[in-house]
């Protein structure tokens, strides 16, 4: 399987991202020898992602905690921005335990005896309406804590940190709530880039060192904040904060939202978090850490005479054994279905796709909307890279007009090349509809040519910087004035040999929450009659390929 990016330098060292991938959010657990991370999913599915690696840098996907979402009818469509927001993996009593929210519901917790499953089905822990990134802690004495941040949008509150305590076995939080961490109370803090109010704390991940119980909490926005620490001899406080990261002289803006994890010795201390990079999504780093002789934290590089860091963009590998070269896979043979790599958009039918055929991949001609920003029958995977090509074969057998299948690349303005059926047959058309999280409308281009069998259809994308707007807050660093977006070209060909351009492309902007994704579909024309659906024909997809560019 290809991949369009490799961290492992093969010479001892690794180069950041060590995921370059939309993993926002991201928590790790080591267990043993072994690392866990996981990471939001949002309304992907199946959400709650299981990766594994032995050395922090080499990942493999393994699993999904949660094989549909809850509640089951809510997300029958898609529910961009909503789903699973910022999990945390824990292990304890020999299980696994993932904790998350769904700011619309409460915040839910998932069990398993091993990481690739299965999994229980999720239990509502906590049914406070805008409550996010919950992390638990159970203190020496047994007894256990859940900690949380708050969603502005459905709460009306932010910038607060609450904990309450859990039951015997971690499934319901008693008593009342308590508010930790007020931040705006909070004395300004200092980076590099001066003296900065606390504002937009949030992610929380409850930790206890010594005497210390230790926040960490990023701060200060996604994409210009940085990363924060509180600490308190008494779990309910009074807390004191510091930045222990920011971005410094670097290009690795917002290190924003992670996970403390130890070698297995206990020698060497790590922290992984990710990087929004827009278009190209929150992008994990891991970062080397310190403990301060004053019992603070300090993340990545130290920032000349300062307590605080600044992110490595390369570094020597951890302390761990010889790893193989790794990275999510991203081709697809689909000699088997599909791989562990693709999510759909919503809580997919039965019969979206068909698992006896063996070999190639068939997808049903699902009754949906033309906006596939409404669809839910998208089969879609992470950008695997920053510029690469993916290619596709695909043919379409359908039984009704306007019946569509193609390779898609999705954000909140989307594009896709493929097949639609025609009052005058098969076409190859390349769809872009701008503006689609709005409703805008689409545009649609027909290749010269008459399809008769399957096509190679191929996009090509790759990074391209723009303008953004002056941060609303007073000091900021100069790359908060530039966003990434994707640059997207599509071509087709007939003999897999000449590849030929279709469409002007387009810049492809982030989703909602998530970065840029690439899949297939395939879909009838909305409203298709209950007893005409049966009658809807399907695509077929025979390879997915990825090559640098």
């Amino acid at each position: 399987m290809m991949t369009a990016w490799i961290s492992d330098q093969r010479d001892g060292t690794y180069l950041n991202p060590v995921l370059n991938g939309d993993y926002s959010d991201v928590d790790v657990v080591r267990v043993g020898d072994d690392y866990y991370l996981t990471s939001s999913s949002f309304t992907n599915v199946p959400g709650l992602p299981i990766l594994h690696s032995r050395d922090l840098v080499n990942w493999t996907i393994i699993g999904y905690a949660l094989s549909r979402l809850v509640p089951e009818a809510h997300y029958l469509v898609p529910r961009r921005g909503g789903g699973v927001w910022a999990p945390t993996i824990r292990h304890r009593n020999d299980k696994f335990m993932i904790y998350y929210a769904d700011p619309d519901f409460g915040t839910y917790v998932v069990t398993a005896i091993d990481p690739t499953g299965p999994w229980t089905p999720p239990v509502l822990v906590d049914a406070t309406k805008g409550a996010i990134d919950p992390a638990p802690l159970w203190d020496e004495d047994g007894q256990g804590y859940l900690v949380y941040a708050f969603a502005k949008s459905r709460s009306g509150i932010d910038n607060i940190i609450a904990l309450k305590r859990l039951n015997a076995d971690g499934t319901a939080t008693v008593g009342e709530e308590i508010r930790i961490i007020e931040a705006g109370a909070f004395p300004p803090v200092e980076t590099s880039q001066g003296l900065m109010p606390w504002f937009t704390v949030e992610g929380p991940k409850l930790y206890k060192r010594g005497r210390y119980y230790y926040v960490f909490a990023p701060a200060g926005s996604v994409k210009g904040g940085w990363q924060g620490v509180f600490r308190s001899e008494a779990i309910e406080g009074p807390y004191e904060g510091r930045s222990v990261m920011d971005q410094g002289a670097t290009e690795i803006n917002g290190p924003h939202q992670g996970a403390w994890v130890d070698t297995p010795d206990g020698n060497e201390n790590w922290f992984l978090h990710f990087q929004d990079t827009d278009a190209y999504g929150r992008r994990v780093m891991l970062q080397p850490m310190i403990w301060d002789d004053d019992g603070w934290p300090l993340i990545g590089e130290r920032q000349e005479g300062k307590h605080y860091g600044q992110p490595v963009q390369s570094f020597r590998k951890p302390d761990l054994p010889v790893h193989p070269v790794a990275a999510p896979v991203a081709d697809d043979d689909f000699k088997d279905g599909f791989h562990l790599g693709w999510q759909w958009s919503a809580n997919p039918a039965s019969d979206w796709f068909d698992a006896s055929i063996k070999g190639k991949l068939r997808l049903k001609s699902v009754s949906s909307s033309a906006n596939l920003w409404e669809a839910g029958n998208l089969l879609t995977q992470k950008l695997p890279g920053m510029a690469f090509s993916v290619t596709a074969t695909l043919s379409l057998a359908p039984n009704l007009e306007g019946e569509r299948a193609g390779l898609l690349v999705f954000g909140a303005d989307y594009g896709w090349i493929g097949l639609e059926n025609t009052a005058d047959g098969v076409k190859l058309v390349q769809v872009t509809r701008l503006k689609a999280s709005a409703g805008g409308a689409e545009t649609v281009l027909s290749a010269p040519l008459k399809v008769a069998g399957p096509v190679i259809v191929r996009a090509i994308l790759e990074p391209v910087t723009v303008p953004q707007p002056v941060p609303p807050f007073p000091n900021y660093w100069p790359s908060m004035l530039r966003a990434t977006m994707a640059s997207v070209r599509f071509c087709y060909s007939t003999d897999g040999e000449t590849f030929v351009p279709i469409g002007s492309g387009f810049l492809a902007p982030p989703g909602r929450w998530v970065g840029v994704q690439i899949g297939i579909f395939a879909q009838a024309l909305i409203g298709t009659p209950s007893n005409v659906a049966t009658r809807v024909g399907y695509a077929e997809f025979e390879r997915f390929t990825i090559a640098a560019v």
